[in-house]
């Protein structure tokens, strides 16, 4: 039977950082309330010129390298983004314009915040039929082009950024585990980005009670149906919403004392659809992975979608 594999990651952060302190200069806000509420001291903001398929194609270019794999081999290209301006071309097909992989199977996937793990299982799903060989999967968005800087409850949140992997096939490997999806469409409006000149919105304490009661069971699914126990996981890696929504998911699923559990959020903010693939490629760079220990993604937040897999650290 054939699954895939991660090879490779990459991620791109705009140089730009914001601090808390900045934000306290533009709304009624502080160091404090902001990182007592949400964990967050610093983000990324992307510069006005700046757009999802430029970072995209960064995060896409480093790990595509780091991979050692020809452009020409690759052919299948997904961008999960819910901020991309540009419906055509989509933002995959302007990354593998950029990145020189001439004719491959191209397309956007929008789920929001869970959309990385989306796309991830349906480059695996495209994988294991046979339908491609090699895989750029990236999860990138420019969250600062939605938000209201005079609105405390979401200005101090978000921020932009990318992150990539490349999958390639691979015989009797369960590189990258089942996938755990869904959502919760009655619930879809505490998130929102709407319009043409869309501003988010999201009932905060409705998205909280949400993520904390409801989704640690979904997790330990997507460990079930991998075969390994949550204290087998020597990573952690879930959507980088807000540092007491990641501690209360991780605190119910038993995990081992030695399992790192990615808090980028502190230094990245929310940027969601490219918080898992960032967070696991700087845990990766910095060398805080066992190769071929299993990691949990898990992806959650608008729609109210979920999805996450477990996969082999590259």
């Amino acid at each position: 039977m054939t699954g895939s594999r991660i090879v490779a990651l990459g991620h791109y952060q705009p140089s730009k950082v914001l601090t808390n302190d900045d934000l306290a200069s533009l709304v009624d806000t502080s160091d404090e309330w902001i990182t007592s509420r949400v964990g967050i001291r610093r983000r990324h903001i992307a510069a006005p010129d700046e757009t999802v398929a430029d970072m995209a194609s960064r995060a896409a270019a480093k790990a595509l390298a780091a991979s050692g794999f020809d452009p020409q081999s690759v052919d299948l290209v997904v961008v999960a983004t819910c901020t991309a301006i540009d419906r055509s071309p989509n933002t995959a097909a302007q990354v593998a314009a950029r990145l020189g992989i001439p004719t491959p199977a191209a397309y956007d996937v929008n789920t929001v915040c869970s959309g990385f793990s989306y796309a991830l299982a349906t480059a695996d799903h495209a994988l294991r039929a046979g339908a491609a060989r090699r895989a750029v999967v990236v999860g990138a968005e420019k969250m600062s082009d939605t938000i209201d800087w005079s609105d405390r409850s979401t200005c101090v949140i978000f921020a932009d950024g990318a992150g990539a992997a490349v999958l390639e096939a691979a015989d009797d490997f369960e590189g990258v585990g089942p996938v755990v999806w869904g959502s919760d469409p009655t619930k879809g409006d505490a998130v929102r980005i709407d319009g043409w000149d869309p501003t988010i919105s999201q009932q905060g304490q409705a998205v909280f009670r949400w993520a904390t009661t409801q989704l640690a069971p979904i997790a330990r699914q997507a460990c079930e149906r991998a075969g390994v126990r949550p204290d087998e996981l020597v990573a952690f890696v879930p959507h980088q919403a807000n540092l007491r929504i990641i501690d209360a998911i991780a605190g119910k699923l038993g995990l081992s004392p030695d399992c790192v559990v990615a808090r980028d959020v502190v230094d990245s903010g929310n940027t969601s659809a490219a918080s898992v693939p960032l967070a696991l490629s700087k845990l990766a760079e910095r060398g805080e992975l066992r190769s071929g220990g299993p990691a949990l993604l898990f992806g959650f937040g608008g729609g109210l979608a979920y999805a996450g897999q477990v996969v082999r650290c590259p």
